[in-house]
């Protein structure tokens, strides 16, 4: 007789924490991506067209009152990384800090954090913008601009320090902007005077005692300074330049947000 196949329950695989996560982060980071680029009619389009009328407009302003250059190099590569850089902070922090309202809906599935959200939605947001600016670098080269970096690892790792900065501001603001949401538009309003204290459009230099001393408590300028360093070694920084401040002030931030997330991680998906 023969003897009849017996089969055993399969039992199913639990997926650990880290598992989760990441797969939750997966979604996410292609959902996001998604929305950002192709939820407008033309919004690739305005990704490269915000920075690039920026930037011209502020050369040909150079240009009409004969300003070559700035701090020992080109005013073109002055203007363009300065730009590209503050544009990092600028972007990713306004985009993160709107991150728990825009996503409100997902936090239904009890697998979604406010806190995921927010982090994905600052990496999709740092991607993009690194390949813009590369984009918009390797476009300035064709027309006749040097902007190769003499050092790129210096150049990249304060645009990365620009993007932790945005990271933290976003952490902190997400969470503070749903407690008191008028606060919301204070801080998009305070983005404007930033954009000038930020020594994007005027040389830090320039700036005189004890005023200079104050825009220096500004970790963006640190960075924007770094980023113009390292793509011309030649170029005059001031002499209060810290590279290393603003890569602190970033993970002050960023541990303060994280803290502030679990601290009202219930509240934020009651809301």
């Amino acid at each position: 007789m023969a003897l009849s196949e017996t089969t055993t329950p399969r039992v199913s695989e639990q997926r650990s924490p880290l598992q989760i996560t990441l797969s939750v982060w997966k979604a996410l980071f292609l959902r996001e991506a998604t929305v950002r680029l192709f939820s407008k009619r033309a919004g690739t389009i305005w990704l490269f067209a915000e920075p690039l009328v920026s930037i011209t407009v502020l050369m040909f302003i150079f240009a009409v009152i004969r300003v070559r250059s700035l701090g020992g190099i080109d005013i073109a590569v002055w203007i363009m990384v300065g730009m590209l850089g503050f544009f990092m902070f600028r972007r990713t922090g306004m985009i993160t800090m709107r991150a728990i309202q825009m996503n409100r809906p997902l936090f239904n599935y009890r697998q979604v954090k406010p806190v995921d959200a927010v982090l994905v939605r600052g990496v999709v947001e740092g991607v993009i913008l690194l390949l813009v600016a590369c984009i918009l670098l390797v476009g300035a080269g064709f027309v006749g601009i040097d902007v190769w970096p003499s050092d790129p690892l210096l150049a990249l790792s304060h645009m990365c320090v620009l993007w932790c900065l945005a990271m933290g501001f976003g952490l902190i603001t997400s969470v503070v902007t749903e407690l008191v949401p008028e606060l919301g538009e204070v801080l998009s309003l305070v983005m404007m005077p930033l954009f000038f204290l930020s020594g994007v459009i005027f040389p830090v230099s320039a700036v005189p005692m004890p005023y200079r001393e104050w825009m220096l408590f500004n970790p963006i300028v640190h960075s924007v300074e770094g980023i113009r360093l390292g793509f011309a070694s030649h170029y005059q920084p001031v002499s209060e330049l810290d590279l290393w401040y603003p890569a602190a002030t970033a993970f002050v931030m960023i541990f303060l947000g994280l803290v502030l997330h679990r601290r009202f991680a219930t509240r934020l998906i009651a809301l």
